[in-house]
């Protein structure tokens, strides 16, 4: 995916909204895809591509905090509400949910400019980090069995005796292990190595006692 491309999604049920909206947005060198419903960009299948959503509170048929929850197992766009009706316990309910922004209609220009551009910054910064962690997990998933059972002990500090003794293997092996490790992670550092664990999720070991 190149990086220039992207996409704001509308969703408001007022013809007049979405075209001028559309035409704030175009005028500024973002495309946009309009829809009517919900129900409708439920119906799209989206592009994968940098994006946020711009999304009216008050919906025929499913409403706009309807929509929120049903894509909340998913990974993106960011959502901005608008409302001309929206009082606080919405928006507290909608900002709690993970809202990214919350206009009042009439949409100030200048501010819905700002939430789409600060949106789609938000998906780019969470299409890098879902990269990221996907080449990590195929990288984890490379390593041996034992491989796999040494790196806690490793990101827990241990001495390479202790992780040694811990797993009933020699040190030699140990440090073996931990070169295969590094290799294929491609850590170029211990410290590398530990920002990769916790990104992957992988909890050190407790600590072991027993060794000398």
């Amino acid at each position: 995916m190149s990086r220039c491309e992207r996409i704001v999604y509308l969703v408001d049920d007022d013809f007049r909204i979405r075209e001028s909206l559309a035409e704030l947005l175009a005028a500024h060198g973002i495309p946009v895809m309009c829809f009517e419903s919900a129900h409708d960009y439920l119906r799209h299948t989206r592009s994968d591509t940098e994006s946020c959503l711009i999304l009216d509170l008050q919906l025929p048929g499913i409403s706009g905090l309807e929509l929120q929850q049903q894509l909340s197992h998913e990974v993106g766009p960011p959502i901005i509400f608008i409302s001309g009706y929206g009082d606080i316990p919405c928006t507290v309910r909608a900002m709690k949910a993970g809202a990214f922004e919350f206009l009042p209609k009439p949409v100030d220009p200048v501010a819905l400019l700002a939430a789409v551009e600060g949106g789609l910054a938000r998906d780019s910064c969470l299409r890098d980090q879902i990269t990221v962690r996907h080449s990590l997990q195929r990288r984890f998933d490379h390593l041996t069995p034992r491989e796999q059972q040494v790196l806690p002990l490793l990101l827990s500090g241990l001495r390479n005796k202790q992780s040694a003794w811990a797993l009933g293997i020699s040190e030699v092996t140990l440090q073996v292990h931990r070169g295969h490790i590094m290799r294929k992670m491609a850590a170029r550092s211990f410290a590398e190595l530990v920002r990769m664990g916790e990104t992957l999720g992988v909890r050190p070991a407790e600590s072991v006692t027993g060794a000398a």
